[in-house]
């Protein structure tokens, strides 16, 4: 999983703000082109994300292996008849744009989350909506980026402890459910866990978040934001 990671890159040096509207732009404008050369260019700019967070395509790529094969498997799906032509490719070029348009979002979201701390982005959502509903926002876009990598660490050893006991040998069906009731059983304490620590810090709506300033750096962005949605219209 592809979490924060400080560094000196391009993307690193960017206002949070910018790099969400950069996201919200590239997303737009992946639902409005849906030709191969529209997503050839938008794969370009994916590209650049990449290149300018210093994330590997390998890493996101690797990160994002459990939605793949359901990307694959859609056009396949698609194009398969129960009849003759058993297979129509024709069929399967919409799915296959529709897949590689979803993975392009994804790897523009990898270098996102490559580049921007989980205070950052609280912060950047909140100067985005404002009120309580901002701070409703940010506070759960924190937990759930702080609270899923701890479960999938949970759900990796429930699995391993499985696998000690000699789980392996079980059917299928009996060793997805212990994996699921032990993940859920961890799930609910680690919430537990979180209520507590929020009541012992005298939990607060309104903590002291990072300054956020616009720089020159981020006129580039932007202005990529601004092209992605004046395209995604036009």
């Amino acid at each position: 999983m592809l979490t924060y990671e400080p560094g000196d890159s391009f993307a690193h040096r960017l206002d949070p703000r910018s790099k969400l509207a950069v996201q919200i732009s590239f997303a737009a404008a992946g639902l409005a082109h849906t030709t191969p050369v529209g997503l050839a260019v938008l794969g370009v700019v994916a590209g650049v994300s990449l290149r300018a967070s210093n994330t590997s395509p390998r890493a996101a790529l690797y990160a994002l292996r459990y939605a793949i094969p359901f990307l694959v498997a859609a056009p396949v799906i698609e194009a398969v008849r129960l009849g003759a032509p058993w297979f129509d490719p024709a069929a399967a070029v919409a799915p296959a744009l529709a897949s590689i348009r979803v993975l392009l979002v994804f790897l523009v979201a990898a270098a996102y989350v490559r580049t921007t701390s989980i205070r950052e982005s609280r912060a950047a959502i909140q100067r985005l909506v404002p009120g309580r509903v901002g701070v409703t926002l940010g506070i759960g876009v924190a937990l759930v980026f702080r609270f899923l990598p701890l479960v999938r660490r949970d759900l990796l050893r429930v699995r391993e402890a499985q696998a000690a006991r000699l789980g392996e040998n079980r059917r299928l069906d009996e060793r997805l459910s212990l994996v699921a009731a032990g993940g859920l059983r961890r799930a609910f304490a680690r919430a537990d866990s979180l209520a507590l620590a929020l009541r012992a810090r005298c939990f607060a709506w309104n903590p002291t978040l990072p300054v956020l300033r616009f720089s020159r750096r981020d006129v580039p962005a932007l202005g990529l934001a601004f092209a992605l949605l004046v395209s995604a219209f036009v």
